[in-house]
């Protein structure tokens, strides 16, 4: 039978954070969403408790915003919670290259997937290591091991995540915390809606996608099985071996060349 715990799971309305939410309620473990679109959320755990009896809760919060963390843990703890799995999903990417966002857009890009992030998973460790067990997933992406595309925070980022997650696994992995980089490939979700890319998106080949509740399922066996990296989908695997092994200037020249632009 699987212990109960709690989860905290961010960009939780959507895409691979709905996903993490329906897969954990399934194994009977208390959930707190969180994500801006508080009736996403609220119609979310509506269908969850339908099937479901254990607690759930939906939070409004806005990474983006500076100190938004540090109210929503607030939060959580004033609703006698406290966090034993955390699921860094909240992310995004603009349409516009980086030399035509405004300086607003690109500190909310920072905000959301580097300094939320971090401050999420420096806030839940005292309480998994006091409790020696814990498990954080941080979101990544295959682009962590692709060429850098063009005018994008959105690979560094990612390179960034998917470094910072192996160095966190090495420092807590001590006493029974585990961390991964979950680093999915292209995935059918909202995000190429959000992006205004879909119709480009459907001229890429099926065989390169894989769905959401497979890069779940992939993901949350191996942040229990102690993989601090995980690369869902065989062909997604091959792609990331012999990306990171092509010389700078192929990798270089491959990175101005995006399907999607």
């Amino acid at each position: 039978m699987t212990i109960q715990h709690t989860a905290l799971i961010t960009g939780a309305s959507s895409g691979l954070g709905a996903e993490f939410a329906r897969q954990l309620a399934a194994e009977g473990h208390q959930l707190v969403l969180v994500a801006r679109r508080l009736d996403r959320l609220e119609k979310l755990i509506t269908e969850l408790q339908q099937k479901y009896p254990q607690r759930m809760e939906a939070i409004r919060c806005d990474l983006a915003e500076v100190g938004a963390t540090a109210e929503l843990m607030d939060e959580i703890a004033s609703r006698e919670l406290s966090i034993d799995i955390l699921i860094n999903n909240a992310g995004y990417t603009p349409r516009d290259v980086f030399s035509q966002q405004t300086s607003p857009v690109v500190q909310a890009q920072l905000q959301v997937m580097v300094n939320a992030l971090t401050e999420l998973c420096h806030a839940v460790l005292p309480h998994m290591t006091e409790k020696n067990w814990g498990r954080i997933i941080n979101v990544s992406s295959i682009v962590a091991f692709a060429p850098p595309g063009r005018g994008t925070l959105y690979s560094a980022i990612k390179q960034y995540v998917f470094t910072f997650s192996q160095s966190l696994d090495m420092d807590v992995r001590r006493v029974g915390v585990r961390v991964t980089a979950l680093c999915p490939g292209l995935t059918h979700t909202e995000f190429h809606d959000a992006m205004d890319v879909a119709d480009k998106a459907k001229k890429i080949p099926e065989i390169l996608w894989t769905d959401a509740p497979f890069v779940v399922r992939e993901g949350w066996k191996a942040v229990n099985s102690g993989q601090p990296v995980c690369t869902p989908g065989i062909l997604n695997n091959v792609l990331a071996f012999v990306s990171k092994r092509l010389p700078e200037r192929v990798r270089y020249a491959l990175g101005t060349q995006n399907p999607l632009e």
